[in-house]
């Protein structure tokens, strides 16, 4: 039999960094089976691909189709951004397969209760009979903006379990939790294809960046929050600075209003040594990657995401440092270098990086494993056999078939996973104007991440055209 595949995912340009996975996935997919493609009301695809292979409908339709026998599966993504409220809407009533790339959904039903149901108290009675007092005092806060960590305790995502009828993750920490809640639930591990970023030159992108050749470099990725771990790293740029190392360390990424990175640069005495580069095209944020000797992708607390903005440093060859917390656990130690979130968190990043500066070689290797794991475990190809496989589970089909021998499209190279409300090339970032605060509280408010490409892209454009 030849598989009939209901598809339901966001794709470029609505605002979740899954666009740009759904994207790179199907082409793969689709050697395996006949899908059709549905997007939310109105949207209207921007990759020509999508329309040259597949049938693309309004998910509104599905029900009516699904219901008649027109598919032999129905594929749910879910994550926590608002380009998931048509999916979410429809998977309550077509039971499907939900791939679920955030355990942590409390950001997206805030903002379904507040702009779909439009009736916020019901988010609040939700906290209240889930999780008791506590959870409605943490809900009291989150509807007066009052955005708190510890909403990352409150998965809000019991409903989207009862109404999947299988679940995949991209990590076994995921599915762990999954079983924990459900354990009648059948769960498939299916681990997050990437394609593999290109090599470039290390020293040639510094001579376009104009940085020094033999300068020491540490660099971050992605939304600047506390969360990112962002003072325990500037803490261990000022140790290494008064070890004798003259490391800079460049931050790539938006800065959250919220979060004061002016005062802590200043507090630290670290004007000369950091470098926050506001928004930057894709072939250049590709340039800070080669360019950088370790890079840092801290993070804590997580929603149980995995990240796909990490993958794509490794696979770049990178020595990387990670949080060692929830899915970040599962790399193997000598892919990433792996920092605890306690009182030595400072003191290990500031040893990973003052070992991976003075030797080279170390790093390199480091970098080169990296690389060899990504390409290995992490692939396209893979990813559209462990879930074709896991649908033939579920669904009772026969052992899948290639019924194409080549991928429908090689994808483009993601975009780049970051963007930025600020000015580029700026030594440290400027005050945000109240246009730009006003964005970046609604772009938190509503969940979304460095890995939302579109979404932060499209925002920083409009803004650019709005500000004089």
């Amino acid at each position: 039999m030849t598989p009939r595949i209901a598809y339901c995912s966001p794709v470029n340009p609505a605002p979740s960094g899954i666009s740009d996975y759904s994207e790179e996935l199907l082409p793969y997919l689709a050697q395996y089976a006949e899908i059709t493609l549905f997007v939310e009301d109105g949207l209207r695809p921007t990759n020509p691909q999508l329309g040259r292979h597949f049938t693309i409908l309004s998910i509104r339709k599905l029900e009516r189709l699904a219901w008649r026998g027109a598919f032999d599966a129905v594929i749910y993504h879910m994550g926590n951004s608002p380009a998931h409220a048509g999916i979410w809407k429809v998977a309550q009533r077509v039971p499907g397969v939900i791939v679920l790339h955030d355990f942590v959904l409390h950001h997206f039903m805030l903002w379904y209760a507040a702009n779909v149901q439009r009736d916020v108290q019901r988010y609040v009675a939700m906290m209240r009979a889930r999780y008791g007092a506590e959870g409605e005092h943490i809900a009291q806060l989150m509807i007066r903006s009052r955005f708190s960590e510890a909403a990352f305790s409150f998965p809000c995502n019991e409903d989207v379990l009862a109404a999947a009828r299988a679940v995949v993750g991209h990590s076994r920490y995921l599915l762990e939790r999954v079983a924990a809640l459900r354990p009648d639930l059948p769960r498939g591990h299916v681990p997050m294809g990437v394609p593999l970023p290109p090599l470039i030159d290390r020293n040639e992108a510094r001579q376009r960046l104009g940085i020094p050749l033999e300068q020491p470099l540490l660099a971050t990725f992605g939304h600047i929050n506390a969360w990112k771990r962002i003072e325990p790293t500037l803490r261990a740029l000022a140790v290494l600075r008064s070890e004798g190392i003259d490391a800079h360390c460049v931050l790539v990424g938006s800065v959250s209003p919220n979060y004061d990175l002016k005062s802590v640069i200043q507090r630290l005495g670290l004007q000369a040594a950091v470098t926050v580069t506001g928004y930057v095209e894709r072939a250049q944020f590709e340039d800070y990657v080669a360019a950088t000797d370790v890079c840092l992708n801290l993070r804590y607390p997580t929603a149980g995401e995995t990240s796909a903005s990490l993958l794509r440093l490794l696979g770049a060859g990178k020595p990387t440092l990670v949080s060692a917390v929830d899915a970040f656990c599962e790399l193997p130690p000598d892919v990433a270098a792996q920092v605890d979130v306690d009182a030595s968190e400072t003191d290990l990043i500031v040893a990973y990086c003052r070992r991976l500066l003075r030797d080279p070689a170390l790093a390199a290797a480091l970098g080169a494993r990296a690389r060899a794991y990504v390409a290995a475990n992490h692939t396209l190809p893979g990813a559209a056999r462990a879930l074709i496989g896991f649908l033939a589970e579920v669904y009772g089909w026969p052992a899948p078939r290639l019924l194409r021998a080549e991928p429908l499209w090689d994808p483009a190279p993601p975009l780049a996973a970051v963007t930025t409300l600020a000015s580029p090339a700026q030594p440290v970032a400027s005050p945000p104007s109240l246009l730009v605060q006003a964005a970046a509280r609604a772009a938190a408010e509503i969940g979304l991440t460095e890995d939302d490409t579109a979404a932060l892209r499209s925002l920083a454009a409009r803004i650019a055209e709005l500000e004089p």
